[in-house]
């Protein structure tokens, strides 16, 4: 990046939009995840509340930066699920995800 502040829509250099430029798969967010829960989330499956799709959340579009993360669906773009960090909390909105379904944990 060139350091000139650009519309998420506007192309970069190399033609590309800026989001897409630094769009990452849902494994991406494996680090914060893992914070909240003691899974492996990017295995488990979300459901889109937007179009219905269910996609393990490892296949999603992460987009990971200082405000935050956020995970969209592939197949419609909406937001299924943000996680932010503060100095005291991790915050995780799952308003965009109809359901998450984790496998259970084998006994130790």
């Amino acid at each position: 990046m060139d350091g000139v502040v650009r519309a998420p829509d506007e192309p970069t250099a190399a033609g590309e939009p800026i989001a897409e430029a630094l769009r990452l798969d849902g494994n991406a967010a494996a680090g914060i995840l893992s914070e909240v829960f003691v899974a492996d989330l990017t295995v488990a499956r979300a459901t889109c509340a937007n179009c219905g799709t269910t996609r393990a959340v490892g296949a999603l579009l992460v987009y990971a930066h200082g405000m935050g993360t956020v995970a969209r669906c592939p197949g419609c773009d909406a937001v299924v699920l943000r996680l932010a960090r503060t100095p005291t909390r991790v915050w995780l909105d799952l308003t965009g995800a109809r359901r998450l379904a984790l496998a259970p944990t084998p006994p130790a």
